[in-house]
C-alpha cells in the first residue's frame, strides 16, 4: 500500500509522507505558461489533457507522496447550471442565486444519470493521470463542502462578511436547507464519480467553516459532511475521506467525532500540542505549516518544519 494511504488507514510511519495543498499554484513556471495560453481557468479544469498535465507537474519536480487532482470546487455550481467565471486579478465570480429551487431537480437528475458532460471531463482527467503517476504516489480527489460552495453561490464570489449567506441561513433556514441538501447530493455524486474514475482518497474542503457560530457549525458544517461521508461510504466503504474544516478551532474535535471522516486536515491556527492530545489520538492528521514560511528564508522553513514533525510525532501524520 502507498505510504500516504497507510497513514490514512492509521499507521504511524517513520518517514512522514508529504504533499502540498496547492501543488501547481501560481508559482510553477510550467503551469504559468499553460495558464497564459488558456482563455479561461474553467477551460483548464474541463480539459482532461491540461488538467492531467498540471496535476503531474509538481510530482515531476518534487516527487510528493500524493498528487491532488487539478480542478476547482466551483465546477460543482457551474455543472449545476449557475453562471461561473473567473476574472483576472479578482478571482471567482458567480451570478448570485436568490432561490435555491432554481437549481434543483433538473440539475440533480443530470448528476444521478451520469449525463453531466462537464464533470465527465474531470473524471477523464483522473483516468489520464493514474497510469502516469507510477510508484508510491497516490491520487487525491476533492470537492468543496456544501456550506463553503453555498457561500460562493449566494455571495457571488469571495467575501469578507458572509452577510448574505448568514442572513439567509438564519432568516430562511428551510429554504437554505433545500440548497444544502441539493449540494449534499451533488457533492456525494461528484466524489463518487472521482472514486469510480480511480482516485485513491478524497478530501472535503470546508474553507469557510470558521465563520459560523456553534449552532451554525453543527447544522451547516457537521450535518452535511456527515451525510456526504455516509453516502460515499455506502458505495465505497474503503476509500479514505479527509475532512478539512478551516478555521474550526477547538470545534474540530466535535467535527471529528460526528462526521465520520477518516482523517482531518489542520490549518495553521491550531495549537499542535492540543491537536496531538485531542485529535491525533482519534484519527490521522495532516498539516499544518503556515504557508507564509514557504516565502521566508530556508532556516525558518527548516525550523518550523522540524517543530511540526516533532509535535505530531506521536501518531499518524501527513505533512
Amino acid at each position: 500500500m502507498k505510504p500516504i494511504l497507510r497513514v490514512l488507514n492509521g499507521e504511524k510511519l517513520e518517514t512522514v509522507p508529504i504533499w502540498l495543498m496547492r501543488q501547481a499554484g501560481r508559482y510553477l513556471p510550467e503551469y504559468r505558461e499553460i495558464r497564459q495560453k488558456t482563455g479561461s481557468f474553467l477551460d483548464l479544469c474541463y480539459s482532461p489533457e491540461l488538467a492531467s498535465e498540471i496535476t503531474l507537474q509538481p510530482i515531476r519536480r518534487f516527487g510528493f507522496d500524493a498528487a491532488i487532482l487539478f480542478s476547482d470546487i466551483l465546477v460543482l455550481p457551474d455543472a449545476l447550471g449557475q453562471e461561473v467565471w473567473f476574472e483576472e486579478g479578482v478571482g471567482p465570480r458567480l451570478k448570485p442565486i436568490t432561490l435555491s429551487v432554481t437549481l434543483a431537480a433538473n440539475a440533480l437528475e443530470q448528476f444521478t444519470s451520469g449525463q453531466n458532460h462537464k464533470l465527465n471531463a474531470v473524471y477523464d482527467a483522473i483516468r489520464d493521470i493514474l497510469p502516469k503517476l507510477g510508484g508510491d504516489c497516490a491520487l487525491i480527489g476533492f470537492a468543496g463542502a456544501p456550506w463553503t460552495v453555498a457561500t460562493y453561490m449566494i455571495e457571488g464570489g469571495t467575501t469578507r462578511s458572509f452577510e448574505k449567506i448568514r442572513l439567509w441561513a438564519v432568516n430562511q433556514p428551510n429554504e437554505f436547507k433545500t440548497l444544502i441538501d441539493l449540494l449534499v447530493e451533488a457533492t456525494s455524486f461528484h466524489l463518487m464519480g472521482q472514486i469510480e474514475a480511480g482516485v485513491e482518497a478524497v478530501q472535503i474542503f470546508d474553507s469557510h467553516a470558521g465563520v459560523l457560530d456553534v449552532f451554525g457549525f453543527e447544522k451547516w458544517v457537521i450535518e452535511p459532511t456527515r451525510a456526504i461521508v455516509k453516502n460515499v461510504r455506502a458505495r465505497f466503504p474503503n476509500i479514505p475521506i479527509i475532512g478539512f474544516p478551516r478555521g474550526a478551532g477547538v470545534r474540530l474535535l466535535e467535527y471529528v467525532e460526528k462526521t465520520g471522516v477518516q482523517a482531518v486536515g489542520l490549518d495553521q491556527t491550531l495549537a499542535l500540542e492540543w491537536v496531538s492530545k485531542n485529535i491525533q489520538t482519534r484519527i490521522p492528521v495532516q498539516g499544518n505549516l503556515d504557508p507564509i514560511y514557504l516565502l521566508s528564508d530556508k532556516d525558518s522553513i527548516l525550523r518550523q518544519t522540524q517543530k511540526v514533525l516533532l509535535e505530531l510525532s506521536g501518531g499518524p501524520h501527513i505533512f
